[in-house]
């Protein structure tokens, strides 16, 4: 807010009234205008030296209005937006000069703009301007490969931006490894995306740990089993060496047994002994070990404890330590009400002990819709418990309870609970443990729960007749499930899920991307009324260069997006989407292979467009070593 409030006492003191901020729309966005204000695939003839009343008249309406962007004074977020103005004046509004501006007029033909240079202000003058850039994007598009030769030899110059190459080089597809592995002296921040083995090899092994701990550290990290031992037994400090072994154990990966030993005989051995997979040959020590903490974490391994060093452990002085023991006794053995009544705290008791029957009776009925709750959960609770609470006065309660799997089907159907079917879903993990069972996703893909359904649909593999019955369900999060997560999922159904659905953030390619998804047949979406649709037909292997410069003039945003990534895109359409109204149009283009490299270089050279650019697979991987080798001396200065 008080930025545009910056902008419009700024706006007044040039003499300009302020009407209204203008989103893009379909406008010619201030970017672009900013970027050929700058030279950037600016037409022939765009510069000036000075800017006369009469093109300030050529620019406003008849009411005096045009749109007008501030350098330094963004209004809108990342997709900026135009400020519309009335100029009354007669001659030139006092615009000139620091910060700089950007104005077009309302009907989108006239562009003036002023910016600052390495030497001058750069002026710049374009009336007609869509007619203009057409032809200008025309004829830079007809570059040739001497022409491209000499621009890359020139590259980078002393307009060099290496710390913003730095934050993109690494996303750029055509860098090799060794570069890669370079850039971690320089940015390691590319490692969140990265899956390059031979690159990963060489962040873990890194002598600085914030590198070290960079691809570990993400969302979904992509290590080997070797690579997160390597990571562990690289780490200094006993606390995160301890981490990294639980995060590695989360993803999957086997630790020798060797580490473990070294885990458990550093300082951080209490969180050492709650590790998953810790060889059963340990627990007798860590049963006795003078740290209650420890002893307590034994607990958890109860079935793998002998039954003396259970006995001590039930009779420990520290009542922690016996806490953590009765509960993992009393998973087997029935808790009497003596026994349930000196806990500290009953809640884990009551979601996962097995209760004397007379404790569980008095229990089901308690007043506390919270004990309820949490017993509805209890595997052990017994059939005359699970048919009272199936019966509740608080539907939270019987939610629970039908999601139990030891109801049948039968039992299930019976019990009234309210389900929100947009609500967010995760597996169910009991279901998840029966996913390799063909007979239990049988029974289950049948269930009159949506979430049991659902949590069928993200098994990996599927029985033919449970993929055709779940790609045929009534409840559309199971189609989209299983067209995330299963590999059998039918084409026609991909297809469907495609009209509604574009990826997650955990699947972001889902369905698209399926293997199953149709490739062929699609360029009789080329002119479908769904820009979904549309979309598509550039997928199908026979589609030509044509449809794609087609569909880069398409109406909605998101299939001029498809056209911009497209390899076949004609080099002049990519630099006409440059100056697209939605950003992430632009933002696609400057990838774009076959932007001509007097325009990438331009790019290159932007502040506002050189993190992008740098990104373009088509930028020779010589210069990219030039690129990196900027950004390494400024790095360290």
């Amino acid at each position: 807010m008080q930025h545009r409030e910056e902008l419009h006492e700024l706006l007044a003191r040039a003499g300009l009234t302020v009407v209204e901020d203008v989103r893009p729309g379909r406008l010619f966005p201030p970017e672009a205008g900013w970027r050929i204000a700058r030279g950037i695939a600016a037409p022939d003839g765009a510069a000036r030296e000075a800017l006369d009343a009469a093109w300030w008249r050529r620019l406003c309406d008849v009411d005096g209005e045009f749109l007008v962007a501030v350098l330094r004074h963004r209004v809108g977020g990342n997709d900026s937006w135009w400020t519309r103005v009335r100029y009354a004046g007669s001659g030139v509004p006092g615009l000139t000069g620091d910060p700089g501006y950007v104005a077009l007029s309302l009907d989108g033909q006239v562009l003036l703009a002023e910016v600052p240079g390495a030497d001058e202000a750069r002026v710049t003058a374009l009336d007609r301007l869509p007619e203009r850039l057409e032809e200008a994007a025309a004829a830079v598009g007809r570059e040739t490969e001497a022409e491209r030769a000499e621009v890359w030899t020139a590259v980078p110059g002393r307009r060099a931006l290496p710390l913003h190459w730095a934050d993109g080089i690494g996303s750029n597809p055509a860098a090799p490894d060794d570069l890669l592995i370079r850039l971690l002296d320089v940015e390691e921040g590319f490692l969140h995306g990265c899956d390059r083995p031979a690159v990963l090899d060489a962040a873990v092994a890194h002598p600085d740990p914030q590198v070290r701990s960079r691809p570990a550290d993400t969302f979904r990290p992509k290590l080997t089993s070797d690579q997160w031992v390597h990571l562990v037994r690289a780490e200094s400090s006993p606390h995160r060496r301890v981490l990294w072994a639980e995060r590695a154990r989360i993803w999957g990966a086997e630790l020798p047994e060797d580490l473990y030993d070294d885990l458990l005989a550093g300082p951080s051995r209490a969180r050492a002994a709650e590790l998953p997979g810790l060889p059963a040959r340990h627990l007798p020590g860590l049963a006795a070990d003078a740290d209650p903490r420890v002893r307590a974490a034994a607990c958890a391994r109860w079935e793998d404890i002998t039954a003396p060093l259970r006995e001590r452990l039930l009779a420990d002085t520290d009542n922690a330590v016996r806490t953590a023991a009765l509960l993992a006794h009393h998973t087997d053995v029935a808790m009497p009400r003596e026994v349930f009544a000196a806990l500290p705290d009953p809640r884990r008791a009551l979601e996962q002990c097995r209760l004397k029957p007379e404790l569980e009776a008095e229990l089901i009925q308690d007043g506390d819709a919270e004990v309820r709750r949490a017993l509805a959960a209890n595997p052990s609770l017994g059939a005359h418990g699970v048919a009272v609470l199936a019966k509740d006065p608080q539907n939270d309660v019987r939610s629970t309870v039908a999601l139990r799997p030891d109801l049948s089907e039968e039992q299930r159907a019976a019990v009234r609970y309210d389900f929100d079917p947009t609500s967010m879903s995760h597996t169910l993990p009991w279901v998840a443990d029966l996913h390799g069972d063909a007979d239990a996703m049988r029974r289950l893909a049948t269930s009159s729960h949506p979430l049991i359904r659902r949590s069928v649909a993200q098994a990996r593999h599927l029985p033919p007749d449970v993929v055709e019955r779940l790609a045929r369900d009534e409840d559309r999060v199971v189609r989209l499930f299983l067209a995330e997560s299963c590999d059998e999922a039918p084409a026609d159904m991909l297809l469907e899920v495609w009209r509604w659905w574009d990826g997650s953030f955990s699947d972001p390619d889902r369905p698209r991307s399926h293997p199953n998804f149709p490739r062929t047949g699609l360029l009789r979406y080329a002119a479908d009324p769904s820009g979904r649709m549309r979309r598509l037909a550039l997928d199908d292997p026979e589609s030509t260069p044509d449809d794609v410069a087609r569909l880069a003039r398409d109406p909605e945003a998101e299939v001029r997006r498809r056209a911009a990534e497209d390899p076949r895109l004609p080099p002049a359409d990519a630099v006409r989407l440059l100056n697209d109204p939605a950003t992430h149009v632009r933002g696609t283009a400057m990838r774009n292979p076959r932007l001509p490299a007097r325009v990438l270089a331009g790019l290159l050279h932007d502040r506002d467009t050189a993190c992008a650019a740098v990104t373009n697979p088509a930028i020779p991987v010589p210069v990219l070593h030039r690129i990196l080798a900027a950004a390494a001396v400024a790095a360290r200065r």
